[in-house]
């Protein structure tokens, strides 16, 4: 199965991408076909695990990110232990993060022979899309036989979230992780104005009104990604709204009224919540909540925000909790809170194992060495410290259990790391200083009143509206935006219906009506 290729509908995705790419990144999905033919394990032994080890395996992971000035030297240290342990070694290739949404779908639909790689239902091409169109390795048997340990660590529930037409095409992380979008804004600044949190709109505009009033900068000082947050804003934040699969999650798109009626999909374009967002984005833009020249800005909130030019930035909460250490360092004395849209409507939607997986490409040649390393990664601390933390004394050191960087660090000189995540295990990850020690907490409360996410394990197949998708995308990037951040040439109500008119013609309705028909059938997997 040398230089496999992939179906019709996973490159109609890659065609798609180009398109999608105005909004930043994209969440498409694609067919939902029978599942994979896979890649015949190797010929076994009884060397390792049944498995035979005798000829050296050179693997190669796709990871994304940039390449860290010290990863070589912690790849060699990681490969001294691969060759000593199952005589295999690693190399690692890299897709770099502005390069992700073209490069990850050619990846898979040019054949190319590689070996492991990230993917997740919130990819550029999603999981259950590789897995359906044949371009991952089924793994469920091979499990038992190669990676017993790993089987054993990850519970059959989350095993079971992985599955697609009932076999395993990846391994899921076991990361607890929450990422609902919303606000973080500067303690320091609220206090200043006598308030106590920001726990709803109208406290979020309160605190913006005082950042006009008596600072030199403004709320928030983004660039036009902000659209997709103020979007998420107006669906966290109305009635029991989610999204709904369709278009892209991080585009303007499709939602549903619940959590309960989630095989009912509208365009929220044609509802009077819509209209009156609209009309409150223009608000917002006119009263200065952020800059005139936002449409064309090239740099984001979060770098405006620690350079002191402004006084929050929006994104999501794993990564406000992850920033906490650049973030104090930049601002000293500075602390942050963070105001999470979805909250007050009791729709904080839990992360399933599956959301970051790693997985085997159907072209690898040593599919049952490359489960071995995955096994390696997740189940042995010495491997998972240097795939996620670097060599101890040179990236991190332990000081009374907290990860904490080494005297006389330098970035520039001697930072490195893997955008692993998929590889991430609860119970080796340790405290570090760069985090915001509130995770643990916040997560503990959310764990009790999390939602599942209805749609976990459907993948949509855009094939009969690769057209109308493409469209829909376009009337986005260009009046869906402006009207997100209340730049319209028009009034935001005459926006509004124009936009409504271009949606129409781009063919939304015959978009929600394929969205409809394929999930009448579909059974969540929680």
């Amino acid at each position: 199965m040398k230089g496999k290729k992939m179906a019709s509908s996973l490159l109609a995705v890659l065609m798609l991408t180009g398109a999608l790419t105005a909004c930043s990144s994209s969440k498409d999905n694609a067919s939902s076909n029978d599942a994979a033919a896979t890649k015949s394990p190797e010929t076994s032994a009884n060397n390792t695990g049944g498995v035979d080890t005798s000829k050296e395996a050179k693997l190669t992971y796709y990871l994304w990110g940039s390449e860290g000035v010290q990863n070589k030297a912690i790849l060699a240290e990681i490969n001294k232990k691969l060759k000593a342990d199952i005589n295999t070694t690693l190399e690692i290739k890299y897709i770099d993060w502005p390069d992700i949404a073209t490069k990850y779908p050619l990846l898979f639909a040019s054949g190319e022979k590689f070996d492991l790689s990230h993917a997740s239902p919130g990819a550029p091409v999603n999981y259950y899309t590789l897995a359906s169109e044949g371009a991952l390795v089924d793994i469920t048997d091979m499990l038992d036989k190669v990676a017993p340990k790993l089987k054993a660590e990850i519970p059959a529930s989350v095993w079971e979230n992985t599955k697609v037409k009932g076999k395993i095409y990846g391994v899921p992380s076991l990361y607890s992780e929450y990422t609902p979008s919303g606000y973080a804004y500067r303690v320091d600044l609220l206090k200043k104005y006598g308030m106590e949190k920001i726990a709803s709109i109208d406290d979020m505009v309160k605190y913006m009104d005082n950042v006009v009033a008596n600072e030199s900068f403004p709320p928030i000082n983004g660039k036009a990604e902000d659209a997709q947050n103020m979007f998420r804003m107006l669906v966290d934040t109305t009635g029991q709204w989610l999204n709904a699969p369709g278009i892209s999650t991080n585009e303007i798109n499709l939602v549903t009224k619940s959590a309960e009626d989630y095989k009912t999909v509208f365009s929220p374009a044609y509802t009077q919540e819509f209209e009156d967002w609209a009309v409150k984005m223009r608000e917002w833009a006119d009263k200065g909540y952020w800059g005139k020249d936002v449409l064309s800005s090239s740099l984001g909130s979060k770098d405006n925000f620690r350079a002191a030019n402004s006084a929050g930035y929006l994104t999501h909460t794993q990564d406000w909790l992850g920033q906490y250490g650049g973030d104090k360092t930049a601002l000293p004395g500075v602390e942050t809170d963070f105001y999470t849209f979805a909250e007050a409507n009791k729709k904080i939607k839990r992360k399933m194992g599956v959301d970051n997986s790693t997985v085997i490409s159907v072209n690898s040649e040593n599919p049952e060495r490359s489960l071995m390393v995955i096994e390696k990664f997740m189940t042995d601390e010495s491997y998972y410290n240097l795939i996620q933390n670097g060599i101890e004394g040179k990236q991190y050191v332990m000081e009374n259990g907290v990860k904490k960087q080494p005297a006389g660090f330098n970035e520039k000189t001697d930072g490195g790391g893997f955008a692993a995540w998929s590889l991430r295990n609860d119970k080796f990850v340790v405290p570090t200083d760069t985090e915001n020690p509130i995770r643990n907490s916040l997560f503990a409360e959310w764990d009790k009143v999390a939602i599942n996410d209805p749609y976990n394990g459907f993948t949509f197949d855009p094939a009969n509206v690769t057209t109308e998708i493409a469209s829909i995308s376009n009337v986005n990037s260009q009046l869906g935006v402006q009207l997100m951040l209340g730049k319209t040439s028009k009034d935001p109500k005459a926006a509004v219906a124009e936009y409504r008119e271009q949606l129409k013609k781009a063919g939304i309705d015959k978009v929600i009506a394929e969205v409809e028909k394929q999930l009448a059938e579909f059974v969540p997997v929680n």
